[in-house]
């Protein structure tokens, strides 16, 4: 099998962001009175976007609709604010996306985030630079689990799904991936992200090294 892309999540993949946007959340949502638990962080909502995460808020707990535009604003601000903090390269995601370029392997990411956050982050990350396409929640009118976004991805890399891997951490994310029909590879966090997990699907990431 030939591998033509690989595309990844962001959030838990190349970026360690999932407690930042459960934060950053939070604050925004705390002056009105709601707060999410780490535990209905960790089993429903994370992986969400921001819009899906204030629906269920609406719909199960009465958080008023027309604070939605307000409490987003709030959460991206805080969102940057940690990221521009705490968010580094990290070398082996370096390394492993300098070398698919060099395989000629198209690279993407497809994520619940906003534009404006996801590029902000990658930028920190360093790995903005290698992308061929970023797939945010603003691109698409369905967001993970629903496939749209990655089958946006793969029509604008022009690569098939059975010749494009997709790194997932979370079950939104597995199942966005799968219901598109791609290779799926699961990771527990960026820290597992290296050229190692690729091996055995794109083995000339060794050659030459």
């Amino acid at each position: 099998m030939k591998i033509d892309a690989v595309l990844f999540d962001m959030d838990g993949v190349l970026i360690d962001a999932r407690d930042w946007h459960y934060q950053a959340l939070n604050m925004a949502l705390e002056p009105f009175g709601y707060t999410i638990s780490p535990e209905d962080h960790e089993t429903r909502f994370n992986g969400l976007s921001t819009k899906s995460k204030l629906k269920i808020l609406s719909d199960e707990f009465g958080l008023p609709k027309d604070l939605d535009d307000l409490i987003s604003a709030i959460k991206q601000d805080r969102t940057l604010r940690i990221a521009a903090q705490k968010c580094f390269p990290i070398i082996p995601h370096q390394i492993l996306l300098s070398r698919l370029k060099t395989c000629d392997v198209k690279i993407g990411v497809v994520t619940n985030s906003i534009r404006l956050t996801a590029e902000a982050m990658l930028r920190h990350a360093g790995v903005f630079d290698f992308l061929d396409v970023l797939v945010t929640n603003q691109d698409v009118k369905h967001h993970k689990p629903n496939p749209e976004g990655y089958l946006l991805a793969m029509e604008k890399l022009e690569v098939e799904p059975g010749n494009t891997v997709v790194i997932e951490d979370g079950d939104y994310g597995i199942q966005a991936a799968e219901a598109a029909g791609c290779n799926v590879i699961k990771v527990d966090g960026p820290e597992n992200v290296s050229i190692e997990i690729l091996l055995d699907l794109i083995p000339q990431l060794l050659e030459d090294r």
